[in-house]
């Protein structure tokens, strides 16, 4: 098993772990990032339509 394949697999068991343990936290998280690629997505559209 090569280093990449290992590294992956334990970040994802990492991951899991967290929403396993820490439920809220990890929706909290997932939330805050959905908003900020919802800001960052409405900014783009915001500086395209600036330019027409």
């Amino acid at each position: 098993m090569n280093l990449k394949k290992l590294l992956t697999w334990l970040v994802v068991a990492f991951v899991l772990f967290y929403v396993i343990r820490q439920p809220q936290s990890s929706a909290d998280i997932v939330k805050s990032a959905g908003t900020a690629l919802g800001d960052a997505a409405s900014s783009l559209a915001t500086f395209v339509g600036s330019l027409f």
